[in-house]
Formats: structure tokens, C-alpha cells, sequence
């Protein structure tokens, strides 16, 4: 648990990849209307809550680009502690934009002199999707803070952001974070006990560290991750998971939440000694107001406050994730775990002492998830309407419309086009010019319902998915960095209307026609 300055050139190579528009993000800049979000409060005896916003962050119609820049983001100027990180993404009027507006696919905050303790990268200090977990360090009987993440005036920090915007208009944005910290000369600070990240990936050392879930797959509805991969177990790279991590040194886990992306149900963290396993904590993913784990409203659980694992040399922290298989696919999934490991702590031993495995959700439903969707729409049932016809077996994505088959505006397109069964039917993405990525997946029909974070969902009666189409530093997903897609239409019955949706845009609805 070292820090330099080594991962400065790691991150160089990681900013080589942004496109030209990451280098024209301006600075950070005060959000405008809500200054205080640049201030500072008193939370408790030497505690302060620091609140920085990044941003503006422009985000052009159908950007789905994983971006670092500028260079650094605002962090504490004084050597002393973090022991409590909350991440939020807001408007210009202060408030989060609905999710099926702009949606924070993932924001990594980054120490860029510290070493990730499992992988070649800058440090990992805190990450955030639209679960939006709170990091709180544990606490003593008098409410304290007993631990603390060391920030160094030195300190560099940067930040990996991922926004997709879901519509066809420019939108702008701030990353936000709440800070509470600790000067290190303080009363409080001379007692802190100093904790660093472990980040624990199932994809761990991937740029875009994603893997598919397929309906059907599993046991009893359900799929673990890489449990349950076919071997060899790849990720959708194509590279190896790396869901394990050898401990360098003694000392204790003190915290840890997880992530996954809806469809999630868990991700487990288990430690692994010779031959014995043992489970840490299971942290679970709480879903509000649509009972189904289909959207974004839901939280992840995190560690009770006197939770502890102890750590031995040469232990093998483990981690997977778990999610549902009976309603959808799900495609791009995530399960990540960040631990908060203090170096030297003799805390109880998991295989005398087994910790307890549940916990709590850190905040409850948030406003921004309050659209689901699925509720009419007033389109026609594709598979009602008149054969359309095709342009040598293609189909076209211009300006976010299927072109034919379109399900909407314009009318004229939304006949579905026929194609004749064993023809491949190919989907050309003509916005991948302007880094715009769509996808072509399947939905049950009709797949006309208004869209929200529950809805469409990846369901149709066969399962098929193009991948993201386009160009750009997203590209490393198995289907990146290429335009076309070519459906392979024997899975297909012959005589049946097939419906699908592009899981960037949502709202982006097509169908087709198979016959003999």
C-alpha cells in the first residue's frame, strides 16, 4: 500500500484513449446554481464536509464514451483523512437529472501518485454508477470516525466517467462528491487509523470490465458470475476474469458495498485460505419502487459499522456477482466490490470468527428513478400493421431511427420489413461517424410501451443482441469499433413480427418480419 508517483505514466496511457472532446471539457467550474456545493460545513468535532463539483460536462445526444479529463479534479490542499464519500450527479438547477435522461453508467475517482493495490492502474479510491452507495468509514460509541482514507497535499486526483445521454438533445451536467474529512494535525486526525482501497472486479484489469448474463442461464433464475461461465471464463473482452486477489500483508477489512447494474441481485466477497472458504459479506441489491430487479431504483447493501474480517498473507480474496435470469438478458453487467483494508489491524479471524454477511442499504429511493415506463403508448402493435419492405435485406440507423421498420415518428417507416428466413438481415449504424453507439436487441412485441428505467427490457421471444455499433474509446467491448450487424435469422420462426430496442437509446424501438 504504497504511494508514488509510477501511476502517473499508467494514466497517461489511459488519457491516450479519450477522444478529442474529453480535452475540450473545460476545467472544473463552480456549479451555478447551487455555489454551496464549493463550501464547507462542520459535521462534528474536527470533521469537515467538503463538497467540489466537476463539470460542466456537456454531453453530446447519444454519447456513450468513457472519458478522463481534465487532467485533475478539486480534492482536499492539506495532508489529512476521508471518512465519508458521497457521489451525486446534478443539473445546472441543482437537482439529478432522471436517469432515463442521463444515466451514470460509472464515475472512478483516481489518486494518480498512489498504486491500486490489485491491478497496474492509478489508485482507486471511491467509484459510483446510479446505485450512488455512500462510503462511511466506521464509527466509535461517541459517533467518531475511527478510520480514514490518507489524502496527501501532494495528492493528484483525476476522475473515469462514463454518462449516457438517452436522448437526442445535448445535456449538461455536474459530477458531484461530499467529502467529509479530517486534518491529520488535528486531535482527531493523531488517532485515525489510516485504510486504503482494495477494488475487487470480476473483470478486474479490463478498461471496460463487462460480462453478458443470458435469460435462461443459471440455476433457479439465477447466474453467478464467473461461477457459472463456460470455460474458459472470459469476460466480454474476451480476456480472462480476474475476480481474486492475493494479500500482500496482515491486517483487516473494515468496509465494503457493491455494484451491479439492474437484473443485479448480489455480489459476494469471500476469502479463501488453503483449501477453506469462507463468505465475508453479501452485499444486495435493495430494489424500491418496481419489485423487479429491472431499473435503477435500488441501492446496494453495505457492511454494519462493527463489521471486521482479518487478513493473513498469501489469503485470496474472492469476489462474484449474481443476477436474475427468469424476466431478461442482461447485457454489459458489472459486479465490483471496493474493501477498505487497514494494513497491520489484527481484526477477528472470518474462519474462527465468521462475520456477519448482510447489512444495510446507505440511502433509500431517490427521485431521479421515479419514471419506470411501461405504461401505453398509443403506437401501433407492429405485428398488425402491413409487410414493409427492405433495401438488400438492410436496415439503416439514421438520426436515432431504424430506417425501415421505425416504431413511431415518422409513421411511413414503422411498417415492419420482410426478410426471408436463413437471409441475414444487416443493421447499419450511419450515426457511428459521430461516436453515437446504438444497439440492435431483442424485446417482446409489441415493444411499444413508454420508456423508463423498467422498460423496454432485453426479452423477446429469442435472445439477440448486436453489441454496441460505433466507434470510439467504448470500444472495448467484443462488438466495438465496427458499424454493422448481421442477424442471423434460422434462430427465427418463419411468419413472426420480431421487436427490438437499442439499450443506449431506449426510446429507439424497430420490428421485422420473418417468412419463409
Amino acid at each position: 500500500m504504497s504511494r508514488n508517483f509510477a501511476g502517473v505514466l499508467t494514466c497517461a496511457v489511459m488519457l491516450a484513449t479519450a477522444t478529442q472532446a474529453s480535452a475540450q471539457v473545460p476545467p472544473p467550474a463552480a456549479h451555478p446554481a447551487t455555489p454551496e456545493l464549493q463550501g464547507v460545513t462542520s459535521v462534528g468535532p474536527d470533521v469537515k464536509r467538503l463538497r467540489y463539483s466537476y463539470g460542466p460536462l456537456v454531453v453530446t445526444p447519444g454519447e456513450n464514451l468513457i472519458l478522463i479529463g481534465p487532467v485533475t479534479i478539486e480534492k482536499p490542499l492539506y495532508d489529512g483523512y476521508v471518512t465519508r464519500f458521497k457521489p451525486d450527479l446534478l443539473k445546472a438547477d441543482g437537482t439529478p437529472p432522471p436517469v432515463d435522461v442521463i444515466h451514470l453508467h460509472h464515475g472512478v475517482w483516481l489518486n494518480l501518485t498512489g498504486d491500486d493495490a490489485t491491478s497496474g492502474t492509478p489508485e482507486r479510491l471511491a467509484a459510483s454508477g446510479e446505485e450512488k452507495t455512500i462510503l462511511e468509514l466506521p464509527k466509535d460509541a461517541s459517533g467518531n470516525p475511527i478510520y480514514g482514507y490518507p489524502v496527501e497535499d501532494t495528492d493528484v486526483w483525476a476522475v473515469n466517467h462514463m454518462l449516457h445521454n438517452q436522448t437526442t438533445e445535448p445535456e449538461t451536467v455536474w459530477i458531484t462528491y461530499e467529502i467529509d474529512y479530517v486534518s491529520k494535525t488535528s486531535a482527531l486526525g493523531q488517532q485515525l487509523k489510516p485504510v486504503y482501497p482494495v477494488w475487487m472486479d470480476v473483470c478486474n484489469g479490463e478498461a471496460y470490465p463487462v460480462f453478458d448474463v443470458k435469460r435462461g442461464t443459471g440455476g433457479n433464475g439465477e447466474y453467478t458470475f464467473p461461477n457459472e461461465a463456460p470455460s474458459p471464463k472470459r469476460c466480454s473482452s474476451g480476456r480472462a476474469t480476474g475476480e481474486e486477489w492475493r494479500v500482500p500483508e496482515a491486517g483487516s477489512l473494515v468496509w465494503t458495498a457493491g455494484h451491479v447494474h439492474p437484473g443485479g441481485l448480489a455480489t459476494d466477497l469471500s476469502v479463501k485460505r488453503g483449501t477453506q472458504e469462507q463468505l465475508l459479506f453479501r452485499s444486495e441489491a435493495e430494489y424500491f419502487g418496481n419489485k423487479p430487479p429491472v431499473s435503477w431504483d435500488m441501492a446496494m447493501t453495505a457492511t454494519p459499522n462493527d463489521w471486521r474480517a482479518g487478513l493473513k498473507p498469501g489469503d485470496r480474496l474472492r469476489v462474484t456477482a449474481t443476477y436474475e435470469t427468469e424476466i431478461a438478458s442482461w447485457y454489459e453487467s458489472m459486479g465490483i466490490m471496493i474493501a477498505m483494508f487497514a494494513p497491520g489491524e489484527q481484526g477477528p479471524d472470518p474462519f474462527v470468527t465468521p462475520p456477519q454477511t448482510s447489512g444495510q442499504v446507505t440511502h433509500g429511493h431517490l427521485p431521479e428513478n421515479d419514471n419506470f415506463g411501461g405504461t401505453p403508448s398509443g403506437l401501433p402493435d407492429p405485428r398488425s400493421l402491413p409487410d414493409g419492405r427492405t433495401l438488400d435485406n438492410r436496415v439503416g440507423i439514421f438520426d436515432f431511427i431504424y430506417t425501415p421498420g421505425n416504431l413511431g415518428y415518422p409513421a411511413f417507416l414503422g411498417q415492419p420489413p420482410v426478410v426471408r428466413k436463413g437471409t441475414p438481415l444487416r443493421f447499419e449504424n450511419a450515426d457511428a461517424a459521430g461516436q453515437i453507439f446504438h444497439t440492435i436487441t431483442a424485446c417482446e412485441a409489441p415493444c411499444t410501451n413508454s420508456t423508463g428505467i423498467g422498460f423496454p427490457l432485453a426479452n423477446g421471444p429469442v435472445d439477440f443482441d448486436s453489441g454496441e455499433l460505433g466507434y470510439g474509446p467504448t470500444g472495448f467491448t467484443a462488438a466495438a469499433n465496427r458499424y454493422a450487424y448481421a442477424l442471423d435469422t434460422n434462430q427465427l420462426q418463419a411468419n413472426e413480427t420480431y421487436t427490438y430496442f437499442c439499450r443506449v437509446h431506449p426510446f429507439m424501438r424497430g420490428s421485422f418480419r420473418v417468412v419463409e
